[in-house]
């Protein structure tokens, strides 16, 4: 798939009361057909290395059908997906039924506990709980089919009359087929249905959303000087390329949610570019998953070493992603975040 002449990333972000008069101006367009407006959009050239800052006005009643359905497809508003039209954020609360995942490794390694905490996320306010039996932290080593299901089946159907849609977070096919059958109704991969030939297909028949992430490597070696050349630009292409190959395998664009994997083969700078960029990334045409809570990153950022004590810089980051136009969060602290958003967006309307 030849990559794209220029990218489009939209710049002056803003929410509030004046998305809706500036849209209907046709002086600023929408993110996802959302609540975030954005005024200005920055042509990014990868040939020639260039870039130039147009108004949105500019760039809507250009006569270049390629600049003009590129901002399409920025602005369009998105299908909805498992129920959710992604008119207010939607928190996935992840639930690690592992003994060695990087923040809560075996906090919930069991049956019984995990499935209290499942519910507890859900009282918290979470409307998705990614159920994962597989460790994808940096240097994780890989484990069987069999061990996997043996840990999650059990915490499927041990909350599966929560009001939450569940997921199921793997890269195996035989995995992601029996969650299916234990009551899992979306597929979150790490590796964008490309660890096993056959992912895409099992996708396609069971005809479920799945959320596509960016990786780079193994979980084993993916942050050994990890290396792009831009890396919003390389990590745009690769989920790009992954959307098309999935359509081609028969799993529509309608079912697709891009995840851009913070701290998955990314250096700090990397994670940093991309958050910075997060608006970019509407082009692809389908809702964005973020994936920032208690991460490395952050401890950079502050200085804290312990991963469940970097709360409060989870959820400024998360709302960094929302002042972008991120639909889908995947966070530890739930009831915090579902706090902070009802904050920022009660606040945001009041904005004339």
């Amino acid at each position: 798939m030849p990559l794209p002449d220029f990218y489009l990333k939209p710049l002056g972000l803003f929410t509030g009361l004046a998305v809706d008069v500036l849209n209907a101006k046709g002086e600023a367009g929408r993110l996802g057909g959302g609540a975030t407006g954005f005024t200005h959009v920055e042509l990014v050239s990868r040939k020639s290395g260039a870039s130039a800052i147009k108004t949105y006005g500019h760039i809507a009643g250009s006569r270049d059908g390629l600049l003009t359905d590129a901002l399409a497809q920025i602005e369009a508003r998105r299908a909805s997906v498992a129920g959710f039209d992604f008119s207010t954020p939607v928190i996935m609360g992840i639930v690690n039924v592992t003994p060695d995942s990087f923040s809560d490794g075996g906090q919930f390694s069991d049956t019984a506990t995990a499935i209290r905490h499942g519910r507890k996320l859900v009282e918290d306010g979470a409307q998705i709980l990614d159920i994962g039996g597989e460790s994808t932290r940096p240097g994780s080593e890989p484990v069987s089919e069999a061990e996997e299901l043996n840990r999650i089946l059990p915490v499927l159907r041990g909350l599966g009359n929560e009001s939450a849609v569940l997921s199921c977070v793997t890269r195996k096919s035989a995995v992601m087929r029996a969650a299916v059958g234990a009551g899992a109704a979306m597929i979150n991969d790490v590796t964008a249905l490309s660890y096993q030939p056959d992912a895409r297909e099992t996708v396609a028949s069971l005809g479920l959303p799945v959320v596509l992430m960016h990786s780079k490597g193994e979980p084993k070696t993916m942050q050994e000087k990890p290396e792009y050349e831009d890396v919003c630009l390389d990590v745009y292409d690769a989920l790009s390329e992954k959307i098309a190959a999935c359509e081609a395998a028969g799993i529509p664009r309608k079912l697709i949610i891009a995840d851009p994997g913070i701290g998955f083969g990314k250096t700090f700078e990397h994670n940093l570019q991309l958050l910075h960029g997060l608006a970019m990334f509407h082009g692809l045409g389908v809702p964005l998953m973020l994936g920032v809570s208690r991460k490395a990153f952050i401890g950079a950022l502050t200085g804290e070493n312990q991963a469940d004590n970097r709360v409060v810089g989870s959820v400024a980051a998360a709302l960094a992603g929302l002042q972008r136009g991120v639909q889908v969060f995947r966070v530890h602290d739930v009831r915090e975040t579902a706090q902070a958003f009802a904050v920022w967006s009660g606040v945001e309307r009041e904005v004339v």
